[in-house]
């Protein structure tokens, strides 16, 4: 079940992002470390009502940020469409759930939330390191757009995006 996140979720989320920092390393991804992402990204997150969490048996297993807010760093690039989008941001599925769908799953939720609110489109960056969210991104129909420096990072993140169907 998708949810929107609550404030007493943000200790399960900690511990996500803690796992998830490890394996990034593991793959010489250094895209989130301890100075990001922190508690008060998420706390803003709930407060605005962009956070979703995903749960199986109870368990808050993976999370997904989705809003129309865009990095300036993302204007110059020859996007898709140039029309408003929703906007895809940090999202982590716990390692021990990883290869079952759960990403894909968020994904979905993503486009449906879109097309909810009257958007037919999507945008989103990933660390240029970051194989695995880059090929998620690939799998689940997004295009490669370009590259941007970001968060004062060593190398690119690369953007994505993804034209939906029509909307209702």
């Amino acid at each position: 079940m998708i949810r929107k996140a609550k404030p007493e979720d943000i200790k399960e989320i900690m511990a996500i992002i803690s796992k998830t920092i490890v394996e990034m390393h593991s793959d010489n991804n250094y895209q989130w470390d301890e100075n990001y992402p922190q508690e008060k990204d998420f706390s803003s997150d709930i407060s605005q009502g962009d956070l979703f969490v995903l749960e199986r048996d109870d368990k808050l297993i993976a999370f997904i940020c989705v809003n129309k807010v865009e990095p300036a760093e993302y204007r110059g690039l020859n996007w898709s469409l140039q029309e408003e989008a929703m906007v895809i941001h940090r999202m982590s599925v716990d390692p021990e759930y990883r290869r079952k769908g759960v990403g894909q799953k968020l994904l979905l939720f993503a486009e449906d939330l879109a097309q909810t609110n009257s958007k037919r489109y999507l945008r989103t960056d990933t660390y240029s390191t970051n194989q695995k969210m880059r090929a998620l991104f690939i799998k689940c129909g997004y295009n490669f757009i370009g590259e941007i420096n970001f968060l004062r990072k060593e190398k690119f993140f690369n953007c994505y995006d993804k034209v939906l169907g029509d909307v209702e």
